[in-house]
């Protein structure tokens, strides 16, 4: 697996995400030229959950869509896994998977069906996609449901389909965008119990959220977002100790203001 190496003073740390200088801009017909993403930068680790937080309109999700190559940046650098963006798509998207709370399920497919047909559009051959598939819906407690149709299935179920479907080409890097959007309180607890498992099984996770209870539970470190730039990047005790503000709800309200 390539990695990204960084300086950070006299050191030297492997980054699974690295971004630099990144930007995207929009032409609007009322406003003009948009900056949605302002020459932002940040880098995160296998084994950490990086938590990209601020308001609606920030600029969290056309970066997070940046490095799934959904979008392609207007300049600066975006690298997955050692593979840049903009000249190896392909290659980054082998190694990522995508989960938001705006992610379409096809109805008329079974759980099965659906999670075993993203897994042979990342070319996992039948000697290791069955038992990968298998190992997934084992670790989600999804076979009580496996060869039901998605359009038969709750909330939740539909959430935990996402996530095997995000999960089965086992890629080191996951980027969830607000999982937790409108789940009940029992649903919104099994899907951050199953990110903090994907995060001990060394993966490296981008993850956005608008719940600040989710970001102290979950986050090792976290960059605040407002106006497509980064106005702060740390750990939560770092961010504490530099602004003289122990509650994050209004640690990130004076951060984004």
């Amino acid at each position: 697996m390539k990695t990204i190496f960084a300086p950070l003073g006299s050191e030297f740390l492997a980054f699974m995400i690295f971004v630099k200088n990144l930007t995207k801009s929009f032409y609007d017909l009322r406003r003009g030229l948009v900056m949605a993403v302002d020459h932002i930068s940040f880098a995160a680790r296998s084994g950490e959950v990086f938590a990209l937080l601020g308001p609606n309109g920030a600029g969290k999700t056309t970066a997070m869509r940046i490095l799934c190559t959904v979008l392609k940046p207007t300049s600066g650098t975006a690298q997955v896994a050692g593979f840049d963006v903009m000249t190896h798509p392909g290659d980054v998207r082998q190694n990522i998977g995508f989960l938001s709370a705006n992610t379409a399920l096809y109805d008329r497919m079974t759980a099965w069906e659906l999670v075993e047909y993203f897994g042979r559009l990342y070319n996992l051959g039948p000697e290791r996609l069955r038992p990968r598939m298998e190992e997934v819906f084992n670790s989600l407690n999804m076979n009580d449901y496996r060869d039901t149709l998605i359009a038969k299935l709750s909330t939740g179920m539909r959430q935990k389909v996402s996530i095997a479907r995000a999960i089965v080409h086992d890629p080191p890097v996951l980027i969830f965008d607000e999982p937790t959007l409108g789940l009940d309180v029992l649903v919104a607890r099994s899907v951050l119990q199953n990110i903090e498992r994907l995060r001990d099984l060394g993966k490296c996770i981008v993850f956005s959220t608008h719940i600040m209870r989710e970001v102290e539970r979950l986050c090792d470190r976290v960059a605040v977002v407002a106006r497509g730039r980064v106005q702060a990047c740390g750990t939560l005790a770092e961010l504490r100790e530099e602004y003289g503000e122990n509650d994050v709800e209004e640690l990130f309200f004076r951060l984004v203001r």
